[in-house]
């Protein structure tokens, strides 16, 4: 097993326990055991509890960013800028269970995110990065006659990711449905791509 695919298995060790029971009580030794190497192998590969956490995370973001294109390229080759926001906004929600898997290890950082500057910053950059991408794609709808010209592109991306953002606990919690959290995105978004070229 190569470094990376070591670390990887380290942290899906680290995913599978913040899964069943969240990270505040999580030891590296617990860890160790969880993936099958010794205390002093999961040292050499990252070190203190708060590396192992951050770059679990960071591995993490870096699968779903992998998966979101996967998906993103199997829209087709002119998709338009309306499938692009929706499939974009879409990996915020946990649609599948990939994607609830990962939303629940997300969930169990988040009072680490409160509490280690680390771990904060990340969860802090997160959203604003994300708002910059869709805001950009809206530009892009509007520059290609998809989205007029008076829509807010700043704020409308903004409005979009927060709102999917806040759904996303509430279909964890299976309080609304998948369905439910896509017919709303869909609703919203028909707001800001009005043309009939924006499929």
């Amino acid at each position: 097993m190569d470094h990376d695919q070591r670390r990887r298995q380290i942290a899906e060790a680290v995913w599978r326990l913040a899964t069943r029971g969240g990270l505040e009580d999580v030891t590296l030794r617990q860890v160790a055991a969880e993936a099958g190497v010794s205390a002093r192998l999961l040292q050499y590969y990252f070190g203190t509890r708060e590396q192992l956490l951050l770059g679990a995370l960071e591995i993490l973001n870096d699968d779903a960013e992998q998966r979101a294109r996967e998906r993103l390229a199997k829209l087709g080759e002119a998709p338009g800028m309306h499938a692009i926001v929706r499939g974009v906004l879409f990996e915020l929600l946990p649609l599948d269970e990939e994607r609830r898997s990962r939303h629940l290890v997300y969930a169990a950082y988040f009072v680490r995110f409160l509490t280690d500057p680390a771990l904060a910053k990340v969860a802090r950059d997160a959203p604003r990065a994300l708002e910059n991408l869709v805001a950009g794609l809206i530009v892009q709808g509007q520059e290609s006659g998809q989205v007029p010209l008076n829509i807010n592109a700043a704020a409308e991306a903004a409005f979009l990711v927060a709102g999917v953002e806040g759904m996303q606990s509430s279909v964890l919690l299976r309080q609304r449905s998948a369905e439910d959290a896509v017919a709303v995105i869909d609703h919203q978004l028909a707001r800001v791509f009005t043309t009939t070229n924006s499929a």
